[in-house]
């Protein structure tokens, strides 16, 4: 691998970043719901506790961003990266408007018909990282994997709690 310069540093620490912050931004709207309606709610045993929860979420956004820095690092500049970096930034806004949905929104239904989109774009994404940067694409399965089973948790949910 090559050595990373200052300025690659700071973009990485960038990317990383603005995938934490739409963990943050997505924090919101579970925070008003998680001690609240969440806890009435019937769940299957194959709950994840909180905290589970939380940290395979941060450790996703710090994957999601290490892949974003890969596409910066192999150039912005064709229309091919800047396709996948719209897709990119699409799937994050979506995965925000998960948690606006299910938990804002207090609706199970919803999550399911977002999550819905957002694995569609998820597998979107990985598949126009993949000829820019394997690497950066592969970074992205545990993603797509996480989101499979929070898409048949939140299924389940909306069937227990009709």
């Amino acid at each position: 691998m090559k050595s990373m310069t200052l300025m690659e540093l700071a973009r990485l620490i960038l990317c990383i970043a603005i995938c934490q912050l739409a963990g943050v931004l997505g924090s919101f709207f579970t925070a008003s719901s998680v001690t609240t309606w969440y806890t009435t709610l019937v769940k299957p045993g194959f709950t994840p506790p909180g905290s589970v929860i939380s940290a395979v979420w941060i450790a996703l956004f710090a994957l999601m961003g290490l892949s974003l820095f890969l596409i910066w690092r192999k150039g912005i500049s064709s229309a091919d990266s800047k396709i996948a970096l719209g897709v990119f930034a699409a799937q994050l806004l979506v995965n925000v408007l998960w948690s606006y949905a299910f938990f804002g929104l207090q609706s199970p239904l919803a999550g399911v018909v977002v999550i819905v989109v957002l694995w569609l774009l998820i597998l979107q994404n990985i598949i126009r990282f993949w000829p820019i940067s394997k690497d950066a694409a592969l970074l992205l399965v545990p993603y797509i994997i996480w989101v499979s089973f929070a898409a048949f948790l939140n299924y389940t949910l909306w069937r227990l709690n009709p």
